[in-house]
Order: structure tokens, then C-alpha cells, then sequence
């Protein structure tokens, strides 16, 4: 059905970005900053095992899906730039080579750079006989015991090769014919290894050692030919749900298939294998031509987090400047309970130290007057404070609901180790729900005050995860609105009953509400425009894939609205098209901090609503997860999330805007520099130091943990820049 809008089909497929293209061009801005010389040498290095990491991700998950529509034959085109899965998959190859083209290059030049401050990644024939003689010595002690060469003939059938492993491909004269060997590298063992000479440090790849030692493994024949390679596999499996007694026991079965899923991408050390060499290797694999990257350098370059990590104790002048998340402003000195009683509190990841959602957890597993804790857990860290707290509350008789989100992807393992730990510490533990992730970030604290019941409900746009909260920007409220605190209540009724779904009060919860409260807002903004000539709305997200919402965005942009949309990652809006978009903005940040955020602004004639979610403007956002949109009603609030949308709109350091042809370039302006990312922590800094210097006594007394003193004490240096 074609969509029009006066005279404009706006499901012309020139007027949309691919999805897929769309997050591979976010990818490269993320390899950019591995070309900003004003970022730190070793924080470049660190933007290129990023680089690596998200990609990973993507042939896993992303290429991987459309290998399996190619297979089974489904050729239908996407919605919206109208690509078939091959198309795409075609279209992938091509800029994806180009851009890990780019990565090579980048890290060769970094790596470069490094002898300047005496760093030098060698081959282990390049060192001097001393330090071979102790390289040898470290190989045969703590390598080659855990090598196990594995033969490929008629009695030993290729390998079963583990997703992401490190491999390194052998031919061997054996006399009577040349046979082929694989050694795989185990994952446990360090990917490189430093030995000092004098004032140098020289670094050497593990797979480096293994080749140039390979005589040790196959003693007594000719080792020909040798080169190292990697291969992905499919992890985008299917969890069966419907028929799964138990879905812990099908979440295992589904982490033992993701290891050894068919094989979507090939990956050759390019120095040392010609393309003859690989042939044999594409048919056991069964990879296609288009599925074989030749790199100019080490495979997996995910091991330069090992190695900045390791060189930052040395050279702490060559990363950024340390940052302490500083005391939120809208909290202060005061305790977080009783201000809630109060007034909203609002809090601003991570210029703002996370410990105080933490400590409202952790207080309120020791208060006595808790009576029950409920909260949604997405992604948490491997030593998550708050499972602890949650543990040690159902200990001490609290009642404790926790919705354990078991098919959050690439979490799955660390979520099922939590769910059956929180269960034996007494816990009532929700799985999610059938068919829908639960994606919300919502926590419940019942209390007894004054002989009544209490809610406290904190609602965030990120994980309760105390490790990415130092690295993502996120955005978080704590409230005793009556209103909302029912509204939690419903919601959690809803997770973990047979309940209908409720009616809400204020939350706005997927699916399918949070789209159709969109739309009803754009198609308001659009009215109050023709009417008053003021339309404007401003939206930060992640991602906008859901063409629904785009069409009406675009509908919004003809009639004269104005739209501004900072969105760091996938956007498949094309902005600045005459007659479609022209009124449309659009502006990545991409920075030291992952920006993920979510804030949804209309402007309404003055009557502004603004909101905060969990949820990207992504189909599967909207339709496939339980996701929570919340109102900012406090007008306080609400003007700092304004200010922030224009404060990264103005970003001429980190920002890239969309021309209409869907490329990105840096923001350009006569304004002053200005890095939204550091202005926003100097600010932070720059409250913490003011209220270092008050002398005036506090309002009120910081929380208090019977483990450890209040959060407040344990940020005492965070004052010091």
C-alpha cells in the first residue's frame, strides 16, 4: 500500500536508510574515534577493540539472521529502504570491507606510534637470543601443555570448531603425502605475552609463539605452511518457549547450540595465507567467497582492551583522565527516602554516581519497615551489589519479586546463574514473559511509615548494572507519586500473574501503547502547529527503525513541525529531503561515554511533555518487549532534560549530523568548542566541589548501610578531579 502525503509517496525507498547499513555506518563512527587525535593514544587503541566487539555482535546476530532468510529461500525486501535479504548481505560485504580496511590500518598506525614510548608488538623472530630463550622457556611451561594438535585425515574427521575461537592452520609433509593439521588456541591462556629488554617492552601475540614453536607439536615432520584464522558462527538461535517445561533448562540447551552454530564469517591473518590456501578450509566450513575476510594484522583485535589495560599502569598519561561520578543535584546531602517523600529526585548517569540506587536498594533490604522489594533486572554485573542486597532482603523476611530477563542476549548465562541464586536465597523469581523480552527498568520499595504503606518506585532508562553505569549515560527518577506507585504495583501484578494487562495511570507501557501514544502526540504536535505555527518535538534514543513512527515523523516535517532527533546509533530516517524531511534533524554523538538515554520531548502549544523510557523507536521496542515510557511532570527536571537535548544538538566535537542522503559529518559551527560528554563532567565536578565547601548542616542525613557507611562517605574523594 503506498503512503502519500500531498503529493510525495514517502514509501519510496530513496527516502530511508537500511537498518543493517545504517548500524554499519554507526560502527565506523565509533572507529573514528580511533582517528580523533584528541583523544589519548591508548584510549584510540581502546576504540578499536570496540570496533571489533560491536562487529562481532552484528555477523553473529544481524548477518547471521539474513544467511538464514538467503537459505530458506525468502527473498521479500525490508520495508523500508526495499533491500532483499541478498541484497543486503551484498551490500554488507562491500562497506564492511571497507571499514575493517580502515580498522588494519588505523591499528598498524597506532601500534606504530607505540615504539615512540617504547612499546613494540613484535614476531618472536625479531628478539634478541636472550628473550627467545625465555620465550621458549614460557612456551614449553605454560602453552604448550594445554596445545592439542588435531589431524585431519581419514580417521580423524575436521574439528568442530568453537564460535569465535583462534585456530592455527597446518600443512605438514609427512612423506608419503602432505596432510593438514588445526591447533586450536585456547580461550584461558593470554592472547600476548611482554618481555623486557632495557628500557623496551616488546609485546608478542600468543598465536606468534604457538607458530614459531609449531615444531614441538609435530616432532619429526616438516611443517610447510602455517596461518592463524577464526570463524563466527550463528548465535542468533531460537529459544523455544511454547514447548520448554522449564525455560532455564531450555536457556542452557540454546548456550551450548550458540557455540556451535553453522559458520557466517571467516577470518584470515592475510600475512602469512594466500586466498589457494583457504579453499579446502571454505568447504569444511561451508563458507561462501563473501563470507572470508583477509586482515593486515592479528585477528580479534578485542584483545587491545587486554593489552590498554595492561599498559595504562605504565602509561596513565596516555588515557583519558580519571573520572569519579560525582553527588547527583538533585539529591545533595539529603537521605534519598525522605526527599522522595518530598519531591521527584532525579539522577543523570554517569556524571552522577550510581551508588545512591544501589544504597536505595541496599537500605532498603535492612530497613525493618520494608515490607516487599520488587524490581526488573535486564543486565546486571558478575558481582552485582543490588542481587546481593536483593538476597539478603528475602533472608530477613522481606517479600522479594525479581523479573529476571533470561533471553537478554549474550546475558542469558550470567541472568540463569542469578535466577537460581536468588531463588535459593528465598526470592519469588520471574522468568520474563512468553515471546516478550522484558526490557523495562523499573524498581518498587514498599514501606511502612506512620503505620501506612508506602511505594517508592524508581524508573530508569538503563540496566541496574553498577559496572556500565560509570560508561553509559543514563537517565533515572525516584518517586512516591501515588499515581506511578500504583501504576508499579499493576505492572508487577501483571509480570507475575494472569492479570489482564492493567490500565495505567501515568506509565505508558509496550507493547503497543508506547507506539500509539507516539503517534497520537506527533499527530497533536501537527494540529497545534497549523493552529499556532510552534510545533516542535525533540526525541534521544539509541536507535529508529519503526516505520510507523518514521512515516509519521515525516508527516510531521511536511506540515512544518520541527524535529530534532539525536540518535547515536542505527537511523533508517534519511533527514534534509525536500518535500519529505526537510524539517528533520538528525545528530549522532558518539564519545568517551556510550550515550543511551532515551528522552521523548513535544513541545503541545506550551503544555510541554516530556518523558523518559527504556524503549528505542524500534519495532521491537514497540511491539515484541515490555517497555515502560514515564512523564516528567516536575518542571525542574524537565528543563535540565531540555537543556541537555540542546546541549548535544550544539556538540561540535562529538556530533555528527545527517545530510540527506544518509552520510554523516562532524557537526560544524561558529560556536566555541564544545564536547557534550566533558561539559556535562565538569559540571558534575564542578556541583560536587560547591557542595564540598558548604559548611551549612545538611537537610538530611545520608542513608546509612549497616555494611559499609552511606554512599555519601564512600564518594568523599570523588570530589577531586
Amino acid at each position: 500500500m503506498q503512503t502519500q502525503l500531498g503529493e510525495k509517496d514517502i514509501n519510496l525507498p530513496q527516502y530511508y536508510n537500511n537498518r543493517e547499513l545504517s548500524w554499519l555506518d554507526f560502527n565506523y563512527r565509533v572507529l573514528q574515534e580511533a582517528y580523533d587525535k584528541n583523544n589519548p593514544l591508548l584510549e584510540m587503541l581502546n576504540f578499536v577493540s570496540i570496533f571489533s566487539s560491536n562487529l562481532d555482535e552484528f555477523i553473529m546476530v544481524r548477518v547471521a539472521g539474513l544467511k538464514d532468510q538467503v537459505k530458506m529461500g525468502y527473498d521479500k525486501p525490508e520495508n523500508k529502504a526495499q533491500m532483499t535479504p541478498q541484497e543486503q548481505l551484498d551490500a554488507i560485504k562491500i562497506k564492511n570491507t571497507e571499514y575493517v580496511h580502515m580498522q588494519y590500518q588505523r591499528y598498524n598506525e597506532l601500534i606504530e606510534e607505540l615504539r615512540n614510548y617504547d612499546i613494540e608488538m613484535v614476531k618472536p623472530d625479531c628478539l634478541s637470543e636472550t628473550l627467545l630463550e625465555k620465550l621458549e622457556k614460557e612456551f614449553k611451561m605454560r602453552i604448550l601443555p594445554t596445545l592439542t594438535p588435531l589431524g585431519i585425515d581419514a580417521y580423524h574427521p575436521f574439528p568442530k570448531l568453537n564460535n569465535k575461537s583462534l585456530n592455527i592452520f597446518v600443512d605438514i609433509d609427512t612423506e608419503d603425502a602432505i596432510n593438514s593439521a588445526i591447533v586450536q588456541i585456547p580461550s584461558l591462556i593470554p592472547r600476548f605475552l611482554t618481555l623486557n629488554e632495557g628500557n623496551k617492552q616488546y609485546v608478542v601475540m600468543v598465536e606468534d609463539v604457538i607458530t614459531y614453536f609449531i615444531n614441538y607439536l609435530f616432532t619429526g615432520y616438516e611443517v610447510l605452511n602455517t596461518f592463524t584464522f577464526r570463524i563466527t558462527r550463528n548465535a542468533d538461535l531460537t529459544i523455544h518457549e511454547d514447548g520448554a517445561e522449564d525455560l532455564l533448562i531450555e536457556i542452557e540447551r540454546f548456550l551450548k547450540e550458540r557455540k556451535s552454530g553453522s559458520a557466517v564469517r571467516l577470518e584470515v591473518d592475510g600475512r602469512t595465507a594466500q586466498r589457494e590456501n583457504i579453499e579446502w578450509l571454505n568447504e569444511q566450513l561451508e563458507v561462501e567467497e563473501n563470507d572470508v575476510y583477509f586482515l593486515n594484522g592479528p585477528l580479534d583485535l578485542t584483545f587491545l582492551f587486554g593489552l590498554v589495560d595492561h599498559l595504562s599502569n605504565k602509561l596513565k598519561y596516555l588515557t583519558y583522565e580519571k573520572y569519579t561520578p560525582q553527588v547527583p543535584r538533585s539529591l545533595g546531602n539529603n537521605n534519598i527516602y525522605k526527599l522522595a517523600l518530598e519531591r521527584d529526585i532525579f539522577f543523570h548517569h554517569p556524571y552522577e554516581s550510581f551508588e545512591p540506587i544501589v544504597d536505595f536498594i541496599r537500605e532498603a533490604a535492612d530497613d525493618p519497615n520494608t515490607i516487599a522489594i520488587k524490581q526488573t533486572l535486564y543486565r546486571v554485573s558478575k558481582d552485582s551489589p543490588i542481587i546481593n542486597s536483593l538476597k539478603e532482603a528475602a533472608e530477613n523476611g522481606k517479600q522479594v519479586t525479581v523479573l529476571v530477563e533470561l533471553k537478554a542476549r549474550f546475558d542469558e548465562e550470567n541472568n540463569v546463574h542469578w535466577a537460581r541464586m536468588l531463588e535459593d536465597a528465598g526470592c519469588h523469581v520471574i522468568y520474563g514473559m512468553t515471546h516478550l523480552k522484558t526490557h523495562s527498568k523499573i524498581a518498587l520499595v514498599v514501606k511502612r511509615i506512620g503505620g501506612e504503606l508506602t511505594s517508592f518506585v524508581h524508573l530508569g532508562t538503563g540496566n541496574y548494572n553498577d559496572k556500565t553505569a560509570k560508561l553509559y549515560t543514563d537517565m533515572g527518577i525516584i518517586t512516591t507519586n501515588q499515581e506511578i506507585a500504583e501504576d508499579a504495583i499493576n505492572f508487577f501484578n501483571y509480570l507475575s500473574g494472569y492479570s489482564i494487562k492493567p490500565e495505567y495511570n501515568k506509565l505508558i507501557v509496550a507493547p503497543f501503547d508506547i507506539r500509539d501514544v507516539f503517534i497520537d502526540r506527533i499527530d497533536k504536535e501537527i494540529s497545534n502547529h497549523l493552529e499556532y505555527g510552534n510545533g516542535k518535538i525533540m526525541m534521544k534514543m539509541n536507535s529508529l527503525t519503526d516505520k510507523a513512527i518514521i512515516e509519521k515523523l515525516f508527516e510531521a516535517s511536511q506540515a512544518g513541525v520541527k524535529i530534532q532527533l539525536i540518535i547515536r546509533g542505527i537511523c533508517c530516517l534519511k533527514p534534509g529531503v525536500p518535500g519529505i524531511s526537510e524539517n528533520i534533524e538528525v545528530v549522532s554523538i558518539v564519545g568517551r561515554l556510550l550515550e543511551h538515554s532515551r528522552i521523548y520531548y513535544f513541545h503541545n502549544n506550551g503544555d510541554e511533555r516530556i518523558y523518559l523510557s527504556s524503549a528505542d523507536v524500534m519495532t521491537r521496542n514497540m511491539i515484541k518487549r515490555v517497555e515502560i515510557l514515564f512523564p516528567v511532570e516536575n518542571k525542574t527536571i524537565g528543563k535540565r532534560l531540555v537543556d541537555y537535548m540542546n546541549l548535544q544538538l550544539s556538540d561540535n566535537e562529538k556530533g555528527r549530523y545527517q545530510d540527506e542522503n544518509g552520510v554523516y559529518h562532524y557537526v560544524k559551527n561558529n560556536l566555541s568548542p564544545l564536547n557534550s560528554q566533558v561539559y556535562l563532567m565538569q559540571k558534575a565536578i564542578k556541583y560536587g566541589q560547591e557542595l564540598k565547601k558548604q559548611t551549612a548542616q545538611p537537610t538530611g542525613q545520608p542513608v546509612r548501610s549497616k555494611r559499609g557507611g552511606s554512599w555519601m562517605s564512600r564518594l568523599k574523594e570523588s570530589f577531586r578531579r
